[in-house]
């Protein structure tokens, strides 16, 4: 250990230059305390040490509660999680180092165990780092929770960001710590990063695949594809679901039958990915089939579907909108149906789907034509054998199913 933290902490000169000079100025009222005491000094050392460490605390205490209220009172949130992060560190730093100061008050006192003066000192400054740590985790989980909240209602707030940021500020936070401790007990950290470095390379080569997946969860953090809550399918896996949560190393989605599925984040920069969540609308995309003898009512048709879909309240007239007679198909005449609705949601776009095409079918009819579907016509021949003779018969044809339209076949 280092002379500097080998030798009485700043405090603790402070504290004994100032009661020798109490005792200086008030050598009478001194005796008569230790009078009180019973002539026992340490006792009353430690009375006076511990109870100036309560007032401290009590003060300090009021001091940030105060603040804090104010803080509060005027929606300050930056130093109001500052106020509330330090309250417990602090007074856990107060008494701890009035515990120490008496401590090595009574190592003097008595000059017994000097040799743990060295030992509780180097100690205290190992706790007082822990304390420090203990205020950054508690300040930066405060600001985390503050501007997720605020991610929430402002969207120049992104709350997968802010996550992001946190936990690279904890894990610095927690390295950083370690190592002021580990120097602290005159560890070697040359040596430990060296090491440190020769086996970060072996453990890289033996991890890939963890630290691909760990690299993948940054590029999902930098890139944001998706959010938890987001619909996500894959094209090109079997991954379809919604985003539960999304980890360092894997990241959850809840399949549409309610089955988690866990993914390593390095799977998404190999795949391709669809985030039907941000889509901006929802496409209809329908054929409508009519019957071959309803082809000079077409035209009609059509326009009456085109004037429904730009007169319909949940369609969205300023997208691509197309009706139009497309194809002669096998058995129908078809017309191609393509809009957009301005809802994104997956059942009220069924309801509005429903209704286009109920008002299609009721457009179709009041044009007094058809819905085709494929039929068939079966002709007979035109001679029959009765008795064993050769009469004639009228070229008529019966039909085996009735012909609603489509073309015919024999």
């Amino acid at each position: 250990m280092s002379q500097a933290e080998s030798d009485k902490s700043v405090e603790t000169e402070f504290v004994m230059g100032g009661l020798e000079s109490l005792i200086s100025l008030f050598p009478e009222f001194w005796q008569g305390l230790i009078l009180v005491f019973a002539g026992q000094e340490w006792l009353l050392l430690v009375t006076l040490l511990l109870g100036l460490t309560f007032v401290i605390d009590v003060f300090f205490r009021l001091v940030v509660s105060r603040f804090d209220r104010r803080f509060k009172r005027k929606n300050q949130h930056f130093p109001k999680s500052l106020t509330e992060a330090i309250q417990s560190p602090l007074s856990v730093y107060i008494w701890l180092g009035g515990v120490s100061i008496t401590l090595v008050t009574l190592i003097g006192h008595f000059d017994l165990f000097t040799r743990w003066v060295e030992p509780i000192e180097g100690a205290r400054f190992s706790l007082n780092m822990l304390i420090l740590a203990w205020f950054a985790f508690r300040w930066l989980r405060r600001m985390e929770s503050h501007l997720k909240a605020m991610a929430e209602v402002d969207s120049r707030w992104d709350s997968i960001t802010v996550e992001a940021v946190a936990k690279v500020l904890k894990i610095t936070v927690f390295v950083f710590t370690g190592m002021v401790v580990l120097s602290a007990f005159d560890v070697d950290l040359t040596g430990l990063i060296a090491f440190g470095g020769f086996g970060g390379i072996a453990v890289g080569f033996a991890a890939k695949d963890i630290l691909g997946n760990v690299l993948g969860g940054m590029m999902l953090y930098m890139d944001k594809p998706f959010a938890p809550g987001d619909w996500v399918r894959s094209p090109d896996r079997n991954i379809e679901g919604v985003v539960q949560k999304i980890g360092w190393r894997i990241t959850e989605i809840q399949t549409f039958d309610k089955r988690p599925l866990y993914i390593p984040n390095g799977t998404f920069s190999s795949i391709g990915l669809e985030n039907p969540s941000r889509m901006t609308h929802r496409r209809i995309y329908e054929t409508v089939g009519v019957r071959y003898c309803d082809v000079g009512k077409m035209a009609g048709i059509t326009g009456q579907i085109r004037q429904m879909l730009e007169q319909h309240p949940e369609i969205d007239e300023s997208q691509t909108l197309i009706v139009n007679f497309n194809l002669f198909n096998q058995s129908t005449l078809d017309i191609m149906i393509y809009t957009f609705t301005h809802t994104r949601e997956w059942v009220k776009f069924h309801a509005v789907k429903e209704d286009v095409l109920l008002k299609v079918s009721e457009i179709v009819a009041e044009a007094g034509a058809e819905m085709a579907f494929p039929t068939r016509t079966l002709y007979l021949e035109d001679t029959v054998q009765v008795s064993g003779m050769n009469l004639p018969s009228e070229p008529a044809s019966k039909p085996a199913d009735a012909q609603t339209g489509g073309k015919s076949s024999g």
